[in-house]
């Protein structure tokens, strides 16, 4: 048991980093926006300690559950600037997680293809694969979370686009908590659908091919 944990403390601190990133940039979009309520809290920072959540951020992910999640950053939407309407607001705090990621998976694929390029060994050892690891994981942080499914950032996004009549109750759906999403995920895999596989299958076809692309 000893030996399964450690080997899963590398990914474990990479989630931790990239859930974190994505809690701050909700955090700095809403300040951007007029909301200091998370920065007030602690919230607006890159420590993962002020993101984590006990079950979704350590224990799930030290026990190798392939999910997890971290504490939702404090967002009140009546303090944003009133050029603005609480719903834009929220659609842009809510894609600011994302973003993040997206911008992570960028700055990590980078970093890797120069590496393996650089250094053909690179990619055989364990940094490579922590590395390509990271850039998997920051994809699909962002497709998970942009899907239109409350309490997810895609359900803020949709909420945005509704019609007045249908906000409420697409609001609404969040009272089932921050595990419908997962109930939702599961029950696919149950009738035999994998939502992410093929994210992952083709992740993997990509990186092969960029770096054979630059000669690595």
């Amino acid at each position: 048991m000893l030996d399964f944990l450690l080997e899963r403390i590398p990914n474990v601190v990479v989630l931790w980093l990239s859930l974190s990133v994505h809690e701050w940039a909700h955090a700095r979009a809403a300040f951007a926006l007029g909301d200091d309520t998370a920065r007030a809290q602690g919230r607006m920072t890159l420590d993962p300690l002020a993101h984590a959540d006990p079950v979704g951020t350590v224990l799930f992910p030290l026990l190798g559950v392939p999910f997890g999640w971290a504490l939702p950053v404090p967002i009140d939407p009546s303090r944003f600037d009133r050029r603005r309407s609480m719903a834009f607001g929220m659609m842009v705090t809510a894609a600011a997680g994302p973003l993040s990621n997206v911008v992570l998976a960028g700055a990590g694929f980078t970093a890797w293809l120069a590496l393996s390029v650089v250094f053909p060994s690179f990619e055989q050892g364990p940094l490579g694969g922590l590395a390509r690891y990271a850039i998997q994981l920051n994809v699909l942080l962002a497709v998970f979370n942009l899907l239109p499914i409350p309490p997810l950032d895609g359900s803020r996004i949709v909420n945005f686009v509704l019609p007045r009549a249908a906000q409420m109750a697409w609001g609404q759906l969040e009272s089932f908590g921050r595990f419908l999403p997962f109930v939702v995920i599961v029950g696919l895999r149950v009738v035999g659908l994998d939502p992410f596989g093929p994210i992952l299958a083709a992740m993997d076809g990509w990186l092969n091919a960029a770096k054979l692309a630059l000669g690595g």
